[in-house]
């Protein structure tokens, strides 16, 4: 969009951030500041409540393709873990000011273009975050049976895209894990808990009734490096490790430390928690054998090669793995896992991939390939990656489109705290004003966009009749709420009454 200003990436120690609780006045003159974010979840509700905080006289537009809010705290977070959700309380605050309006079912590229948000608003944030996955990239990875832990987890907690994935639980009795991070041990502990603890949770009912019909006895997490180097955090190991009449096994060997092992625990206390519960998991389970417990393995220094094909030929049926070993990459001092040649088979009937998400970009986006994220500069978009790059004037990134799938909820905050001060900055030094150029119409500019593509958004008080139809349908159940989990009948929800 036109020409940008010329920021080196390697002036970024010159840019100050505003003091707290500053309240922009540059340009109240001229109206409001017309602020549109892409994307409602954490990290969206974040930079709308900072931006309605840090600005008195900006109008805020969510949009985002879901006729449902709070993106991966409704869609992500795992059900059994209903205290992570409590947000949501502060974020519907957020949609209840004046100055916040929300406009779900509303797809950016097709319902509305990046360039006509650009020309729209002042400001736009994307925070669309990462709805795809990283391949491994090797044979059989299309068998039937194999899915990403991102579609199992967007199955379980009912989001339309994912209501027909229908994984098959009643053919094997073994699922493998492949990652051993967070998202990793949350559906290993779904496929392991037990289903009357699931009843009372917001799990799709459908979901439940598959789980309940599950014959899978055995979950393999596997992971390419050691137990000091999982990528979980000692809270999640501890909440899978605490399951009931489930036994946890990890071979002894796999516990052998190195010199580099045990320096990388000394520089990291959640290294060394990790590394510490899963020894004590090893020691407390060893004499414990008991047939009618189903089995979560721990599998270190393995990294999968081949997926093989079941008698049918189109199901998984095994997962081809190469033992590994860890040397430093003679770079940066880390230890990364090197194939030994040595291969085995384990057999299962489901594959799960943890390897990570992955964002997607738009038209009119420079976007990173290789990380995912879209470049930028403390929040502020770049055209590119170069060394000189230019900012995108008025084009900002937030949550994991700008830094990658890391972090927890709350690292949204901080990420978004980045991006505000960012915007608030460029307010104050006049970047949005501009007295020869258009004024920008914001959120009536977009009502007419939508209202031209015969586009039907869903309000927030349309989010509030699905919520209210569905905690009564959960109460029928003693859940917390009975997910609408298809598109259609979310839309009729939305419009009921």
């Amino acid at each position: 969009m036109g020409g940008g200003l010329l920021l080196p990436r390697t002036r970024s120690l010159m840019l100050f951030l505003r003091p707290r609780g500053y309240s922009a006045t540059a340009g109240s003159s001229r109206g409001p500041l017309h602020v549109c974010v892409v994307g409602s979840g954490p990290a969206g509700f974040y930079t709308a409540e900072k931006m309605l905080k840090g600005h008195e006289r900006v109008q805020v537009d969510i949009i985002d393709r879901l006729p449902t809010p709070f993106g991966l705290v409704r869609s992500g977070v795992a059900p059994d873990h209903p205290e992570t959700k409590i947000v949501v309380n502060q974020f519907s605050r957020v949609a209840a000011n004046p100055r916040c309006s929300f406009f779900g079912n509303v797809t950016l590229g097709s319902d509305v273009s990046l360039s006509e948000l650009r020309k729209t608003y002042d400001v736009v944030v994307l925070a669309y975050g990462a709805e795809s996955d990283r391949s491994f990239g090797i044979p059989g990875e299309d068998l039937r049976g194999i899915h990403s832990a991102r579609e199992f987890v967007w199955w379980y907690n009912g989001h339309p895209d994912m209501c027909n994935l229908a994984p098959d639980l009643t053919n094997t009795d073994s699922a493998v894990v492949l990652g051993q991070g967070n998202v990793a041990l949350d559906v290993a502990r779904i496929l392991l808990r037990c289903t009357t603890e699931l009843a009372s949770t917001d799990i799709a009912g459908y979901a439940l009734d598959a789980l309940r019909s599950s014959t899978i006895r055995k979950v393999y997490l596997v992971g390419r490096r050691g137990p000091v180097q999982a990528a979980c955090t000692a809270k999640e190991l501890r909440e899978i490790l605490g399951l009931k009449n489930v036994n946890v096994c990890i071979k002894e060997a796999d516990l052998v430390t190195s010199p580099a092992d045990k320096e990388e625990m000394k520089n990291s206390r959640i290294k060394r928690r990790v590394y510490e519960l899963l020894s004590k998991a090893a020691t407390m389970h060893q004499e414990n054998n008991d047939n009618g417990q189903k089995e979560l393995h721990f599998l270190f220094f393995r990294k999968p090669t081949k997926f093989l094909p079941s008698e049918d030929g189109s199901t998984v049926g095994a997962v081809e793995l190469e033992k590994t070993l860890l040397k430093d990459d003679g770079a940066t001092g880390k230890q990364v896992a090197v194939g030994t040649g040595e291969f085995e088979d384990l057999k299962c009937g489901i594959v799960l991939k943890s390897i990570g998400y992955k964002s997607l970009p738009v038209e009119g986006l420079s976007f990173d390939k290789y990380r995912g994220v879209v470049p930028n500069l403390r929040g502020r978009v770049l055209c590119s990656e170069s060394e000189t790059a230019t900012v995108e004037p008025g084009l900002y990134v937030v949550g994991w489109l700008k830094r990658g799938p890391t972090g927890i909820v709350a690292t949204n905050l901080h990420c978004a705290e980045e991006t505000v001060d960012s915007i608030l900055e460029d307010d104050r030094k006049g970047v949005f004003t501009d007295p020869s150029g258009p004024k920008r119409r914001g959120r009536r500019g977009l009502l007419e966009i939508l209202e031209q593509k015969n586009a039907r958004y869903v309000p927030f008080d349309g989010w509030e009749k699905i919520d209210s139809k569905e905690k009564a349908a959960g109460e029928l159940k003693n859940k917390p709420r009975e997910k609408i989990t298809r598109w259609n009948e979310l839309l009729e929800a939305a419009r009921e009454g």
